[in-house]
C-alpha cells in the first residue's frame, strides 16, 4: 500500500500514539488491519478496559491505563470502562503470593461508585460506555461455567508466573481463583472487544480473552499493556499500601509537591506516561535539561500539568506558591488544627496522636534526621515535652499540624 495513501497515514499516525509510553502490542499487524477498516467502514473500535473496584480512590499510577484510553478515545474510538464487580468478588490472583481475600458486596458496590467519577477527570464521560460484569457473570448457570471451563486447559492456567511460584512453594491455590481469568476474558467474549488494555501484571488474563473470543467464533481482541509506574521512592511500583503514591483526588498542594519530590531522572519516565505533551516536546525539554537547563523548571511543568488536570485550570498557581513558602521555611496559612490532652505531651506522643508520623518508630527516626520543628526551631530529643499551649508542628517539609496541647 502506498505511503501517500491517506487512511494508510492516518493508521500509522494512530498507531504512533497508541504505542507512546507501552510496554507491549499484541499484535501490531492485527491492530492496523482493525484500524483501517474501522477507517473504511466508518465504524469506531471497541476499546476494553476493566478494573476491580478493590479500593475506593485511584492514584496516578492507574491514571497510566487511562491516559491511553483517553488518546484512544480522541482518535474516535469507543471507549467501555468495566467495572468488575463481579471478579472484585473473587479477587484477582495476578502478582500475588497468596489468596486474596473476597471483598464483601457492600464493599465494592461503595468502591464502585468513586471509580468512575474519578476515571472521569481523565476519561471523556460523554463518550464513555460504562458496563459492570456482574450484568452477565450473575446470569452464568453451572451448566454454562462447566461450558466456558472446557474451552481452556489446565495446563494453560498453570502457566502463570504466579501460580508456577505458589505451586513450587507449596502455597496453596483455590479452584475459584483459576475461574478469574476465564471469566476476565469471557467479558471480552460479551463486550465483543477489538483491543484490551492493561498493566503488564494483566497480560496473561488480556491473553486469554484473545484465546476464548476464538473459542466463541469471534474475533480475537489485541492486547496492549502499559508499564507499572513506580511510585515517590523511584522503585516500588506505585502503591497507597506502600505510601508512595499521589492520590487523584489529593489536595492540590499536596499532589504538586510530591511530583516535585520526585528524581530528576524518574521525571522523564513520568512525562511520557502521565503527560499530554506530545513526545517532541518532552524530548525538547529533555534535551534542554541535559544541554544546563535547571530539570526542576521542566518538573514544575509536569506538576502543574497534572495539578490543572485533576483539580482545573489555575489551580496550580497557589500550588506553586505554597510549594515555594515550604521551601523557604515558612509555614502555609491553611494548616490542620489538633486538639490534644494529657499536658504536658511527650514529642513523640504529640507526632503521632497528631497524625504527622504513623507510629513512635518514625517519630523518632524523624528526630534523629533533624526532621521535625516545634514553633520554627529544629527538635532532636526523643524526651522533649511541651507543657499546655498552641505550637506549629512540622514534619519535613510539607506536614504541618497546628497542636493545642491541654
Amino acid at each position: 500500500m502506498s505511503s501517500s495513501d491517506p487512511i494508510e497515514e492516518t493508521v500509522q499516525q494512530s498507531l504512533a500514539i497508541i504505542k507512546r509510553g507501552i510496554d507491549e502490542l499484541l499484535v501490531e499487524t492485527e491492530l492496523a488491519a482493525k484500524l483501517r477498516r474501522s477507517l473504511k467502514e466508518n465504524r469506531p473500535l471497541r476499546i476494553k478496559l476493566g478494573l476491580d473496584p478493590t479500593a475506593p480512590d485511584l492514584h496516578l499510577g492507574h491514571t497510566v491505563v487511562l491516559n491511553k484510553m483517553r488518546q484512544l478515545q480522541d482518535l474516535g474510538h469507543q471507549v467501555i470502562f468495566l467495572i468488575g464487580d463481579f471478579t472484585a468478588s473473587i479477587g484477582d490472583p495476578s502478582g500475588r503470593n497468596s489468596t486474596r481475600p473476597p471483598l464483601t458486596r457492600e464493599q465494592i458496590e461503595q468502591n464502585a461508585q468513586t471509580y468512575f467519577r474519578q476515571a472521569s477527570l481523565v476519561l471523556d464521560p460523554e463518550r464513555t460506555e460504562i458496563r459492570y460484569n456482574s450484568a452477565w457473570c450473575d446470569k452464568i448457570g453451572l451448566r454454562d461455567m462447566v461450558q466456558l471451563a472446557s474451552r481452556y486447559t489446565v495446563a494453560r492456567i498453570l502457566e502463570r508466573d504466579d501460580f508456577t511460584k505458589r505451586l513450587k512453594a507449596g502455597v496453596p491455590i483455590s479452584v475459584h481463583e483459576m475461574l478469574y481469568p476465564l471469566l476476565q476474558g469471557y467479558d471480552s467474549v460479551v463486550l465483543e472487544a477489538d483491543l484490551e488494555l492493561g498493566g503488564t501484571d494483566q497480560k496473561f488474563n488480556l491473553l486469554v480473552g484473545r484465546e476464548l473470543q476464538r473459542e466463541y467464533g469471534k474475533e480475537p481482541q489485541c492486547v496492549l499493556t502499559m508499564p507499572l509506574l513506580e511510585g515517590l521512592d523511584g522503585v516500588e511500583k506505585m502503591s497507597k499500601s506502600k505510601g508512595n503514591y499521589v492520590g487523584i483526588t489529593e489536595p492540590a498542594n499536596t499532589m504538586f509537591a510530591k511530583v516535585m519530590s520526585i528524581s530528576d531522572a524518574m521525571m522523564w519516565r513520568y512525562f511520557t506516561l502521565l503527560s499530554f505533551r506530545p513526545m517532541s516536546e518532552i524530548d525538547a525539554l529533555r534535551a534542554e535539561c541535559e544541554a544546563g537547563r535547571n530539570p526542576k523548571e521542566a518538573k514544575v511543568l509536569l506538576a502543574r500539568e497534572l495539578v490543572e488536570r485533576f483539580h482545573g485550570a489555575g489551580s496550580s498557581d497557589a500550588a506553586v506558591e505554597d510549594f515555594e513558602l515550604r521551601a523557604r521555611g515558612g509555614v502555609p496559612d491553611e494548616i490542620e488544627e489538633v486538639t490534644l490532652s494529657g499536658a504536658p505531651l511527650g514529642i513523640v506522643a504529640v507526632l503521632r496522636d497528631s497524625g504527622l508520623v504513623p507510629s513512635a518508630s518514625e517519630a523518632g527516626r524523624m528526630l534523629a534526621q533533624n526532621g521535625v520543628r516545634v514553633d520554627g526551631s529544629v527538635v532532636t530529643d526523643r524526651g522533649l515535652t511541651l507543657p499546655a499551649g498552641t505550637y506549629v508542628v512540622q514534619v519535613g517539609k510539607r506536614k504541618f499540624r497546628r497542636v493545642t496541647v491541654a
